[in-house]
């Protein structure tokens, strides 16, 4: 009998790039039968998954009796939270402990929960402000870095940016890799146990970037550096402080720390597909409209 994974954030860009990448994989679901949870089954997303083949079903993660009743039947569970949906570590954190702790008490054998690092044990405490990362170190297995996104600025050039500098080398993926970063994890689940994923394609420049996009397209981006000052926007200080840490984050310490290149290599030795490079997604997303 195949197992249950169920799938936080389905709707989303994570959760459900995890459900499409698992969909394609017949060695997966020889082994697991998918569910989505998410707020509103009725919404289009949700909708296109339960189509093609997955079960959806609502949870509130702020409420731990309907998580139970969501997550009643798995072995696995893919917990993720959005501290940005709220900009609150407090929210996060409990909805994280809502989400691992229903997790438990329906006897889920197996949690694969998307985390960054912690930032404030890594760096001795010198950094403290970046809460969206703390709040995710109730449990953790997957680390994740920046995501590959398209932007165009007010005059329909295309246009990227990061709040630290364009030499500053910078792990990236692409999101819709989500589940060959699992799929390891989920047919051998004894052999990770306890065991943390550091995932990135590589590490690129702004210059690597811009080089890749303009190699595929023909066609000039322009790496604009934000924060403040440089955004045009005004925000909360408690997000100024985040965004102004987290420049501190990668300029020192490279997002993941001094063995992150080594824990990137290893992770990448588990897959058996590799990861999209950003040449491959830019190509992937042609053609670029402007």
């Amino acid at each position: 009998m195949s197992k249950l994974l169920s799938v936080f954030g389905a709707t989303g860009q994570q959760g459900g790039s995890l459900l499409y990448g698992l969909l394609k994989r017949p060695d997966v679901l020889k082994t697991y039968r998918l569910r989505g949870i998410t707020r509103d089954v009725s919404k289009a997303a949700a909708v296109a998954l339960r189509e093609a083949g997955v079960e959806m079903v609502e949870g509130d993660m702020d409420d731990e009796s309907s998580l139970k009743t969501a997550l009643a039947g798995s072995y696995a569970v893919f917990a993720m939270t959005n501290f940005w949906e709220k900009a609150s570590a407090e929210v996060e954190i409990n909805q994280g402990k809502t989400m691992a702790d229903a997790a438990v008490a329906v006897g889920a054998e197996l949690i694969i929960w998307s985390s960054l690092p912690d930032v404030t044990a890594m760096t001795n405490g010198k950094i403290t402000g970046v809460k969206h990362a703390q709040a995710r170190q109730y449990s953790a297995t997957i680390d994740c870095a920046q995501t590959y996104q398209k932007r165009q600025n007010d005059e329909g050039k295309l246009t990227f940016s990061w709040n630290w500098g364009g030499n500053v080398p910078t792990p990236m993926i692409d999101i819709t890799d989500t589940a060959k970063y699992l799929i390891p994890i989920l047919l051998h689940p004894d052999e990770y146990n306890g065991k943390r994923f550091v995932a990135a394609t590589a590490w690129y420049t702004a210059a690597d970037v811009v080089d890749a996009f303009k190699k595929v397209t023909g066609k000039e981006m322009q790496f604009i550096q934000a924060g403040k000052g440089s955004t045009g926007l005004e925000l909360p200080p408690e997000i100024e402080k985040v965004l102004q840490e987290s420049s501190g984050l990668m300029e020192e310490y490279k997002f993941y720390g001094p063995t992150g290149a080594e824990d990137v290599e290893w992770t990448l030795a588990q897959m058996d597909d590799p990861p999209t490079t950003f040449e491959s997604f830019v190509r992937a997303n042609e053609p670029w409209g402007f």
